[in-house]
């Protein structure tokens, strides 16, 4: 019976040399005639694994459509997208659904965290979905809590949480499974300079001690400057990468790394 083609997923590592995301002549349209609207227009972008990289750009410049396929939600109308070789875009539902619980974990400037549940039950959501045992989810999550700094804080629910510490938790629960790759969608918006910073000092932690390659969304050029390239977008093109010569390497000193912020 004809059916659509086997795709493997991505191997354990990329081959030598080969980029860990590969993005070539990427195009995205909604709609169709007088509504049609063309929101990437040939994306080429090679992130390789480890780098943290900053994409920015004016409301509507196409970068959030691109965080959506490089983060499998949404899937390009033309062009080709490879994770560790693999072509993305020729994956079926279900494979780009098992791509996501595999290498990918998602921090959100909303947190987008069960309001009625725990912080150490957020954090086991990603491991329940990919049917780990109950045992596996507790340990993982209690050990990945402890990782944001936020031990002991495990029975608390989001409403007894600060926001910097919600935004620890939504953390926490991205880099549960271990995942290749953190992606970040304005993750500092809803909070304060300083526990921005706080954050911000997190993710570059993962990035530096864990080799969690970190693509983040932002509009705040004190956010971007923790990364080590710059990608910027204007009109559903990359209108330039910059190479940031002199990223911040440590979050302000004085910040609260134990979970009281």
């Amino acid at each position: 019976m004809a059916g659509s083609p086997v795709v493997a997923l991505p191997p354990a590592r990329p081959a030598p040399g080969e980029p860990l995301i590969r993005l070539r002549g990427v195009t995205k349209r909604y709609g169709s005639g007088a509504s049609e609207l063309l929101a990437l227009k040939g994306i080429d972008l090679d992130v390789a694994a480890g780098e943290f990289v900053a994409i920015m750009g004016p409301s509507g410049s196409g970068k959030s459509t691109a965080m959506n396929i490089l983060g499998c939600l949404d899937t390009p109308t033309g062009g080709q997208y490879l994770f560790k070789g693999a072509h993305v875009e020729a994956l079926s539902r279900d494979q780009r659904a098992r791509l996501r619980r595999r290498y990918l974990g998602f921090v959100f400037q909303g947190f987008n965290l069960l309001a009625r549940t725990s912080a150490q039950e957020n954090v086991e959501l990603p491991l329940l979905y990919r049917g780990d045992a109950a045992a596996v989810r507790r340990a993982a999550a209690a050990t990945a809590l402890r990782s944001v700094g936020l031990g002991g804080w495990e029975h608390h629910t989001p409403a007894e949480l600060s926001g910097g510490q919600q935004q620890r938790v939504a953390i926490a629960r991205a880099i549960v499974t271990a995942p290749a790759v953190v992606l970040a969608d304005e993750p500092t918006g809803n909070l304060d300079t300083q526990r921005s910073h706080e954050i911000m000092g997190l993710l570059l932690a993962l990035n530096r001690d864990q080799g969690i390659t970190v693509l983040m969304v932002t509009h705040e050029p004190d956010m971007a400057a923790y990364a080590r390239r710059l990608v910027h977008f204007v009109d559903g093109r990359i209108a330039r990468i910059v190479v940031n010569p002199h990223p911040v390497v440590a979050a302000p000193a004085g910040l609260a790394v134990d979970g009281s912020a």
